[in-house]
């Protein structure tokens, strides 16, 4: 045991206090020796535990150190693309079997019937999602023929197509409009949402080749399983994103008909959702030859087929403000 320099001093000066002060007895000085050896002796042991735990301390540093810069070394190799680096498309080959197979079977169809329930989401001004809901009775005859019947919950619908004109009428309001169209229901359709801003949210479902208008937007395409709820038949459930549109669609196991879609626009920041359930499907059902035109529609107040906010035309300026305003 190694004693300090000042602890020295206080021994001389406790040995000096024990023999030379005549209260203490030499049992009280031996006992007050003996309590500073015994000082001595802690302090040194204090002093042999610390420095292994140091040097442990040290190396567990180190450690995990090392593990640190291992464990960020490994989550840079698992880090994801930068949001500027453009991700090559994942098109699972089941998926894609399952939508190529409802296009075939769509396409294949001379007539087509179904109902059609839209739901979706429109966010109110106290910001919250409200639900609106639309049922459309659909009845295609290929090339050139199509009828959608709107009740809905706001004002009712009806729109003929007959292979030359498209008509649109309002039969609480007994409004009608009408418009040349082209040959073909694609084209018409086209034509139709360009110049009213008319649209069917079953539209990609009725083209010629649903799949081919679908494969060149498509970003995404993957299967999920299977579901005996949707449409109380067995489906397969694919997910995909085409056009910035995510897509979770239910297809008949057995016949490949869609029965629901599910969708929502990718960059939307509110993630409004649009339902689409399909049911009642009939394919290559003889359909009466005046199932595509309206005997009340031809009877109807005549209005413009335009489109309800038009866009100006290229070189257009606004309107001449009305100076006599300002004098008032």
């Amino acid at each position: 045991m190694r004693v300090r320099a000042a602890d020295e001093v206080q021994w001389h000066n406790l040995a000096n206090v024990a023999i030379h002060r005549p209260e203490y007895t030499p049992a009280d000085a031996q006992e007050l020796l003996l309590r500073f050896v015994m000082q001595i002796r802690l302090r040194v042991l204090r002093q042999a535990l610390w420095l292994p735990l140091l040097s442990l301390m040290i190396v567990m540093g180190a450690a995990n150190a090392q593990t640190t810069a291992a464990q960020a070394k490994h989550d840079a190799s698992q880090a994801k693309p930068a949001t500027g680096t453009p991700l090559k498309p994942e098109l699972e080959p089941k998926a894609i079997e399952l939508l190529k197979a409802t296009s075939a079977r769509l396409a294949a169809a001379h007539t087509l019937s179904f109902t059609a329930v839209e739901t979706y989401e429109s966010m109110s001004r106290q910001g919250h999602p409200l639900v609106f809901v639309n049922r459309s009775e659909v009845t295609l005859q290929r090339p050139n023929k199509l009828r959608v019947i709107t009740p809905g919950d706001g004002p009712a619908s009806e729109f003929y197509y007959d292979g030359k004109t498209v008509t649109a009428f309002a039969p609480t309001e007994n409004l009608v409009a009408v418009a040349a169209a082209p040959a073909t229901i694609d084209a018409a359709l086209e034509m139709t949402y360009h110049s009213s801003g008319t649209y069917f949210p079953f539209t990609d479902l009725i083209v010629t080749d649903p799949y081919k208008d679908m494969a060149p937007g498509l970003k995404l395409a993957y299967y999920i399983g299977r579901s005996s709820i949707v449409g109380e038949t067995p489906t397969d459930i694919v997910a995909y994103v085409e056009n910035g549109v995510f897509v979770q669609i239910w297809l008949g196991v057995e016949d490949k008909l869609p029965r629901l879609l599910h969708a929502v626009y990718v960059d939307d920041p509110e993630q409004l959702r649009h339902n689409l359930m399909i049911s009642n499907w009939q394919l290559d059902r003889a359909v009466p030859a005046d199932a595509f035109a309206s005997s009340r529609a031809a009877n109807a107040k005549p209005i413009p087929f335009a489109h309800p906010h038009p866009q100006p035309g290229p070189g257009a300026k606004p309107p001449a403000k009305d100076k006599s305003a300002d004098m008032n």
